[in-house]
């Protein structure tokens, strides 16, 4: 039998800004996006009172990424047959839980043990959260409320590096504290979102069968391997080496490179709150090709550039890209998605996207060894031409 919901969907307020379901989505969205921003900048401080190799520091991020390439696709399918709030409420408390513990814990594989455990918290946060907008929202606030969404998570990457970095300076550990946050979110999970849960009888063979039926489904590949493109570009060539062309090329230092990677948190929210007027004049589908482009722009772009100041341009032109490209495929799958499928289908994407945030800076690695810098930039233009032409052969149907 296949799962249904049987509840009701409720009735949301005429705006956004009069939804308390609205602002628990995006308040759940934020934390999803605490886990590495807020406590990058104590890395440096941390490695050298644990006493860790600095080679190492960086297994604090993969220990955290890595449950959500593993346990993605499991938490959907659970969030499809149990319902979202009984995987959502017991992710935040872990998350809340085992972040907080890391700011106790003095030594470093303790450390990565507590960070794992927080991964997995976090593995389901981002999109199931994206799945309550598809479940309570339809047509063009369903949009609208995608474009707010990712605005609001824009400013949690944007300011979350300057709390952590603020707490770093008073100990290593206090950025480690604001895990804590996600405890009463979940409490406000548990007591006040009014979100129409899947209920009914399941049988987990026949569902799994349909499931890998509905991901076969062209179209929704396309924006799978879209989205992972997204992250492949951002982590591998705008993240990764942007600021060490920044530092070798024009000698800045680091509060200068930080304002110009946040003016892509800027522009993406910009773009992305415009998104429900954008898809008014325009398909889903032509703002994310509209997306591959303004990448292929950017990258094109940050080579040439002799001043330093010059290169807010290219920044602001990839957020442009990000802000109505993320959001559109987001939205575009809660559409095509049926809904018993929903949470499954979003939860794959994140592993999708886990991936290209993955596989970006070791490519990119490989090809800054070879080409150097500037054929970072360049094999970035190609990869998203690619993608543009591959997406285009997707959606055509």
């Amino acid at each position: 039998m296949q799962p249904t919901s049987t509840n009701k969907q409720p009735k949301s307020p005429k705006t956004l800004y009069m939804d308390t379901n609205f602002y628990i989505i995006c308040a759940v969205s934020l934390i999803a996006v605490l886990g590495v921003a807020s406590v990058s900048p104590a890395f440096p401080r941390l490695a050298h009172e644990l006493g860790v190799n600095p080679t190492n520091i960086g297994l604090l991020i993969t220990f955290y990424t890595f449950p959500s390439l593993v346990f993605g696709p499991i938490i959907g399918v659970l969030a499809d047959r149990l319902g979202r709030k009984k995987v959502i409420i017991p992710s935040l408390f872990l998350f809340g839980i085992a972040g907080t513990a890391c700011a106790f814990a003095r030594d470093f594989n303790l450390l990565l043990l507590l960070r794992f455990l927080q991964g997995i918290g976090a593995a389901s946060l981002l999109s199931l959260s994206i799945t309550l907008i598809g479940d309570l929202y339809t047509a063009d606030r369903r949009t609208t409320a995608m474009g707010y969404n990712a605005s609001i998570t824009s400013i949690g990457t944007a300011s979350y590096p300057l709390i952590g970095g603020t707490l770093a300076t008073f100990g290593w550990y206090y950025p480690f504290m604001l895990p804590i946050i996600a405890i009463p979110i979940g409490l406000l999970v548990l007591f006040a979102l009014k979100n129409p849960e899947p209920q009914g009888e399941y049988n987990l063979k026949e569902y799994l069968s349909n499931a890998k039926k509905v991901l076969k489904n062209r179209q929704i590949l396309g924006l799978y391997i879209a989205s992972a493109a997204n992250f492949f570009l951002l982590y591998g060539a705008h993240v990764t080496y942007l600021p060490h062309l920044i530092k070798e090329t024009f000698k800045a230092p680091p509060y200068t490179i930080g304002i110009l990677l946040s003016t892509v948190s800027v522009a993406i929210m910009i773009s992305a709150s415009q998104l429900g007027r954008l898809t008014r004049t325009f398909k889903a589908t032509t703002l994310i090709r509209a997306s591959f482009i303004l990448y292929a722009l950017a990258l094109f772009t940050v080579p040439l550039i002799q001043n330093i100041w010059l290169l807010l341009i290219p920044t602001t032109i990839f957020g442009l890209g990000l802000g109505i490209g993320f959001p559109s495929i987001q939205t575009l799958l809660t559409e095509i998605s049926p809904k018993q499928y929903l949470a499954t289908i979003l939860s794959v994407n994140g592993t999708f996207y886990g991936l290209g945030q993955t596989i970006g800076p070791l490519v990119m690695g490989v090809v800054f060894g070879f080409a150097g810098m500037s054929g970072v930039f360049y094999v970035g233009v190609a990869f998203a031409i690619l993608t543009l032409i591959v997406f285009r052969y997707c959606t055509c149907l």
